[in-house]
């Protein structure tokens, strides 16, 4: 799977990724996992990343001082400017894997349901590249699924560097998308290198991370 394929999925299927927030089973958990991203958002500055359709955006939105919510999608940044967010939200286009040098300054960066699409051997560029492009100290806030037997579309394969692979249609076709499930143990240590005070918060169909990058 390429960044290309990546993005043309998110953009084809925005309609169908975004009613998986409408699962009965998960919203429970779902609305305490938003009250917690609200609540250590409180008053930062926060680029989020990957934005979508703006779901975790309108979240954010509530509590912070700021968000600039970018996406690499330009129709998928229409959709989530059409919801008629509040003034304290801005929107940009940009590549999450590739964010220009002035970006802007922040005091916290968020990713909601990116995560597990990174590539294990590109999430350490991809830390790397946040700590270069945004400083130390920022506030880390990343969120994303569990997997849960009986809902989460089953695993169709692992790669030689431990990535998990679900197999997801788009316009008609089947195609291999990167899905990761990480357990704490390996989120700790992945993220060791590039940032510190990590916490990860857990329950049956979320995990919550929040670290501060060195």
């Amino acid at each position: 799977m390429n960044h290309e394929l990546l993005k043309k999925f998110f953009v084809v299927n925005a309609d169908q990724l975004d009613a998986a927030y409408d699962e009965p089973a998960c919203q429970d958990d779902l609305a305490a996992v938003a009250a917690r991203v609200a609540d250590v958002l409180a008053g930062h500055t926060v680029l989020e990343l990957a934005c979508g359709t703006g779901y975790w955006t309108r979240i954010i939105a509530e509590t912070a001082d700021a968000v600039h919510a970018t996406d690499i999608s330009s129709e998928v940044l229409a959709r989530a400017e059409a919801h008629g967010l509040p003034d304290n939200v801005t929107f940009g286009q940009a590549d999450a894997f590739d964010l220009p040098a002035d970006i802007g300054e922040y005091t916290a960066v968020f990713a909601g349901l990116w995560w597990s699409h990174v590539k294990r051997e590109e999430q350490e560029k991809h830390l790397a590249q946040l700590r270069a492009k945004l400083g130390k100290d920022v506030l880390l806030v990343l969120v994303d699924e569990c997997y849960v037997e009986g809902l989460t579309t089953v695993i169709a394969r692992t790669d030689l560097e431990g990535n998990t692979h679900q197999q997801r249609m788009m316009a008609g076709e089947r195609v291999e998308i990167v899905k990761n499930f990480p357990t704490d143990s390996y989120l700790r240590k992945k993220l060791g290198n590039a940032a510190r005070e990590i916490r990860v918060r857990r329950s049956e169909h979320y995990w919550l991370l929040t670290a501060r990058l060195k």
